[in-house]
Parts: C-alpha cells; sequence; structure tokens
C-alpha cells in the first residue's frame, strides 16, 4: 500500500506543470552626482546638441550647497553659443529605457531666451528622442518628440512654480505617458514615435543655466 501511494504521489509530481520563474525586473538607477569629480561628467556621459549652430555647451558637475542629495550637481554652466534653437543635451547611451519611470531634480539658475529644462528618453541619437521639460519664464510644462532634430509638442499645461528646486517625473508604457512636476500628475498623452528603448539624460534650451541632482531611472520588462 505504501508503495502504490509512494509511486502515485511521484506520479504526481512528475506531471504537474513546471513552476514557471518570473522575469527579473531591472534594477533602478540613481545619478546623484557625488562620486563624480568636480566638472567631470558621469562615466558613459557625453554632451551633444541638437541644431547645434556653435561649440558645445558646457555641462559638469559643480558644488551646490543647496543640493538636494550631498553637495554636488550636474549642471549646464554655459551655453558657449548663441543659437535660441540649439538644444543642449547630456545623455548616456548606455542606460536604456523604454518603460517605467524617470525623473530628476532641476533648478533653473539663469538664462535671458530660455530657462529650466528636462529630461529625455527613449533618445536614439542627438536628433531623436522624447523630452519633457519646465520653463519659468513661460510658466508652462510640457513634453514633447525631437524627430530628425525637429521638435513637436505633444503636451502643455501652465504652471507657476517658485524659484529653487523642483522634481520632475515621467512615467512611459507603451504609448502612454504621464508627466509630474513635485509629484503632482499634469499632464497625459500617447504617442508611438519612438516605440524602442533608448538612452537617457538631461536637456535645456538656448542659454538656460540649469542644476540637475537625484537622476533616477526606473525601468520595467
Amino acid at each position: 500500500m505504501a508503495r502504490r501511494l509512494f509511486l502515485l504521489l511521484l506520479a504526481t509530481a512528475l506531471l504537474a506543470p513546471a513552476a514557471v520563474a518570473e522575469p527579473a525586473r531591472p534594477a533602478p538607477l540613481r545619478f546623484d552626482f557625488e562620486a563624480t569629480g568636480l566638472d567631470a561628467l558621469p562615466g558613459g556621459w557625453k554632451i551633444e546638441t541638437t541644431g547645434r549652430q556653435g561649440p558645445l555647451a558646457t555641462w559638469g558637475v559643480i558644488a551646490e550647497e543647496t543640493a538636494p542629495s550631498g553637495s554636488r550637481v550636474l549642471a549646464m554652466r554655459s551655453p558657449n553659443h548663441s543659437d535660441d534653437g540649439s538644444f543642449n543635451l547630456c545623455w548616456t547611451e548606455s542606460v536604456r529605457f523604454r518603460d517605467g519611470k524617470i525623473g530628476v531634480r532641476f533648478k533653473a539658475e539663469t538664462g535671458e531666451v530660455d530657462q529650466g529644462g528636462g529630461v529625455i528618453w527613449r533618445a536614439r541619437d542627438q536628433d531623436n528622442y522624447y523630452i519633457a521639460r519646465f520653463n519659468p519664464l513661460e510658466d508652462n510644462f510640457r513634453i514633447y518628440y525631437v524627430k530628425a532634430g525637429a521638435r513637436k509638442m505633444l503636451a502643455s499645461v501652465r504652471i507657476k512654480l517658485p524659484a529653487g528646486w523642483h522634481a520632475l517625473a515621467i512615467v512611459h508604457r507603451g504609448e502612454r505617458i504621464e508627466g509630474y512636476l513635485d509629484g503632482e500628475l499634469l499632464l497625459e498623452t500617447d504617442d508611438g514615435t519612438f516605440p524602442e528603448p533608448g538612452g537617457v539624460g538631461l536637456w535645456t534650451k538656448a542659454d538656460a543655466v540649469t542644476s540637475f541632482d537625484d537622476f533616477y531611472v526606473e525601468p520595467e520588462q
């Protein structure tokens, strides 16, 4: 009897479907720039320009006593050009992002033509990417895509923020994009221009000098 019971249990175990392990969730990444040398860029990051009509902008890590985390931030320090239509990029292709959440804390410093800035994601190169940015001169928060160097607005909202540090975040799943400022959902749109994973980074326009801290990427499968 015991032998028959053993064989029955063994057969049941062999016929049972094997447990399927869920795919590992990609690890979130965070850049607080504390380990990066002054005037340097994080490893794997580069400086480029969309619509370049002059020298590249100067980006680098600087000491900042008001930094949200630690004492260092990554900043666009000088445009080095006078082109109002140039987009200043500091980004990396080594971090691949498609779906999930991406965000940063930013502080608009100076700029007569433009101020503020934001994040880029699903970037193919310096001329093709999504962007979300806040502009305190215009008092608006917007989502765009840049394709072949040309920018198209996808969503916009008017909002006035006090001077100082603020948090910008994007949640992107498939074609659905949500934009957050200081934790509040303000923008929603759908777009399929760039469906594939791409690089991530930071963005300012024209002469917008801006500091960034706590840049993070939380990818989903």
